[in-house]
């Protein structure tokens, strides 16, 4: 894991976020007291099942996998990495359990915001206009991203879907361990080979041309 102070961890949240949110130095200053750090070796759990989560996450480092267990066979249902939010976001809007686990696929650092900070920023005479927005623009995401992938598998072929994987730029292949990706995609390890082997020698192909 990178060792970095919480002043570093700090300045990068608040360099990522600019799109959703920015602060003059008072409101900084008033913001950054009410957010942690959170740093949690591989293959360690944001969030459990059936436990309620409480926080808000950024991911500064590192990488998670959401996933469940199925008919006694784990899923994993979607991927967050660098300069990506990540919660059970119903969980934490309503305080129930949450339906699945929240993984760590690295080690990982995360910036989090409690859901009693949460409520204390929105009472906040300083913050408050501000956290409003910046919790309604970190909801809208949320929605795009489920609706993504509701659409992938309703419109996609795992081929597809594999290739959009492929192409988003965050080294997904690297990272993450074969049997995820194919749980992500909704196929076997099996037929993720012979996907991956068509890719390889359509690209092939097309060189040779």
């Amino acid at each position: 894991m990178p060792t970095m102070d919480n002043n570093a961890i700090f300045s990068i949240y608040k360099e990522s976020i600019k799109s959703l949110i920015t602060f003059n130095d008072e409101e900084w200053q008033a913001f950054s007291g009410f957010l942690k750090t959170k740093k949690l070796k591989k293959n360690e759990c944001y969030v459990e099942a059936g436990k309620t989560c409480k926080e808000l996450g950024f991911i500064i480092t590192g990488a998670v996998r959401y996933c469940n267990s199925v008919d006694g066979k784990e899923v994993t249902g979607y991927f967050c990495f660098e300069n990506n939010f990540v919660t059970a976001i119903k969980s934490y809007l309503t305080e129930e359990p949450c339906l699945y686990d929240i993984k760590t696929l690295e080690d990982t650092i995360f910036v989090v915001i409690s859901k009693e900070n949460m409520r204390a920023m929105l009472n906040h005479p300083l913050l408050s206009c501000k956290i409003e927005r910046f919790g309604r623009l970190i909801s809208e995401r949320f929605n795009i991203l489920f609706e993504d992938r509701l659409k992938s598998f309703i419109i996609k072929t795992p081929e597809e879907r594999y290739l959009d994987l492929l192409e988003s730029g965050r080294d997904i292949v690297r990272r993450v361990p074969v049997q995820y990706i194919a749980q992500f995609i909704g196929i076997t390890p099996v037929s993720l080979s012979r996907i991956k082997k068509r890719i390889l020698e359509s690209t092939t192909s097309s060189n040779e041309i």
